[in-house]
């Protein structure tokens, strides 16, 4: 752990200045933590705000951003116009991040910043993620993956650092909950941010509300079930009255990328 730790903090020192593509999420956080440790007011970290992010993960990355002390630029963007993206075929994710790197690239020419990073990690090649493709090609730059760190490393460097995300549940984007084929749109992505908002102030730690069509697809942790099932009524009637007509509740509970399981 330690020498993945010190090979780390090199890869990003040689760089000499660096902007990180920033969440607020543990990934990018830990990125951006020792960016700023190494480099200083060389490290720009940048948070892409749009439909498909939640006001939730908006505030989240504020406040991590300040506790980390790294400079921070908040860039409002869009992938609703584009239309492969809106199609929301199965790699809609790579339209999504061809968009983002090209904004993020502007950014870093007007800064004069040469390299650009994410939080990619080596446990992202083991679900489906095209959107890596489209980083790639745009020459954003995998620190984690250099370093050979996986998603347990993550967490254990982040607590190590005291930065207070370190057990936070993951986060994805807001179309992430729409099953491929099914179009995106802003009023479905306003619908689950609500939904999923009203459900996390019961005190829940994870949620996702899947939109399928007039269908809410809740999903918690298997422990949190139970609660859940108490707060029903509540649940139910919030949920109807922001569009749905359906509201039902996984059993299997919640699980990363449930709806790559059509695949």
């Amino acid at each position: 752990m330690k020498e993945k730790f010190e090979h780390l903090k090199e890869i990003i020192k040689e760089k000499e200045s660096l902007m990180i593509a920033f969440s607020g999420g543990i990934d990018s956080s830990l990125v951006a933590k020792i960016a700023y440790d190494v480099l200083d007011e060389k490290a720009l970290a940048v948070t892409l705000t749009s439909d498909t992010f939640s006001k939730r993960e908006l505030e989240n990355a504020k406040k991590i951003a300040k506790e980390i002390g790294v400079h921070h630029v908040i860039v409002k963007s869009s992938e609703l116009g584009n239309e492969a993206f809106v199609k929301n075929p199965e790699n809609r994710c790579y339209y999504c991040k061809k968009e983002e790197a090209i904004v993020l690239k502007r950014i870093a020419n007007e800064n004069r910043i040469k390299y650009i990073a994410d939080g990619v990690n080596l446990s992202d090649f083991d679900e489906h993620r095209p959107g890596i493709k489209a980083l790639d090609e745009e020459d954003i730059i995998h620190p984690l993956v250099e370093a050979r760190i996986k998603k347990s490393d993550i967490k254990a460097m982040a607590k190590f650092l005291g930065l207070s995300n370190y057990n936070m549940p993951s986060t994805t984007c807001l179309s992430s909950r729409i099953p491929y084929g099914e179009e995106v749109t802003s009023e479905k992505l306003k619908r689950i941010e609500e939904a999923e908002s009203f459900i996390l102030s019961s005190g829940l730690r994870q949620v996702r509300v899947r939109c399928h069509k007039d269908v809410a697809r809740i999903e918690v942790e298997k422990e949190e079930i139970e609660k859940v099932i108490n707060f029903r009524e509540e649940i139910v009637r919030r949920l109807k009255e922001g569009g749905f007509k359906y509201i039902t509740l996984d059993l299997e509970g919640y699980r990363s990328g449930s709806m790559d399981e059509v695949l």
